[in-house]
């Protein structure tokens, strides 16, 4: 029987106002947008992705290229820190479970400078009782940013729950409200 074989991971690191972050893109989308871990930064180990989020191929079949979709990405990016973009025109590939997708993309449809809470996402995604899960699959998300975890926050609006810690989150949510006409709650 033939094995199926994985496609490669290019990954490219960048440097941001958040730190540096890793793009992956796997030649059909990208894969992951996430910060470098120290411990990843020179020796990758183990069969994770290089995010370290445990979403990714085989350690073997990445490999560090600076691809066009990888430079449209941080192109994108650096466009968005600037408050010039708003919305992310790539293409995805994030591995993850039909649930978390749906999560994903009520997240992608939250506007820019705009939040809602976790029990708000959880009725979107089609299970207004699986606040908690909205949680973990927020903790699963590898494309931070470009699908906008940060956009949700906890009943009566406090912050909770980043997996980058609180302080990126508000550093996102505060640079978005001010180059947002429209910043607040999303109704």
């Amino acid at each position: 029987m033939k094995q199926r074989q994985e496609p490669e991971v290019f990954y490219y690191d960048y440097a941001t106002p958040l730190g540096m972050l890793r793009i992956e893109e796997n030649g059909r989308g990208l894969t992951a947008v996430s910060p470098v871990k120290p411990e990843c930064a020179l020796c990758h180990t183990g069969a994770e992705s290089l995010s370290g989020n445990g979403n990714g191929a085989d350690i073997a079949r990445c490999r560090m290229d600076e691809t066009p979709l990888i430079r449209r990405a941080a192109a994108q990016l650096q466009e968005y820190f600037a408050g010039k973009r708003k919305v992310f025109d790539l293409p995805l590939a994030p591995e993850g479970t039909p649930f978390q997708h749906r999560v994903w993309a009520v997240l992608r449809s939250i506007p820019y400078g705009q939040t809602l809470t976790y029990g708000e996402v959880a009725a979107r995604a089609g299970n207004p009782k699986a606040s908690r899960a909205v949680g973990m699959a927020n903790n699963r998300n590898p494309l931070m940013i470009i699908v906008p975890c940060h956009r949700v926050i906890g009943a009566g609006g406090k912050l909770v729950g980043y997996a980058c810690g609180l302080d990126k989150k508000e550093f996102l949510l505060n640079l978005e409200r001010g180059h947002s006409e429209l910043s607040g709650r999303l109704l």
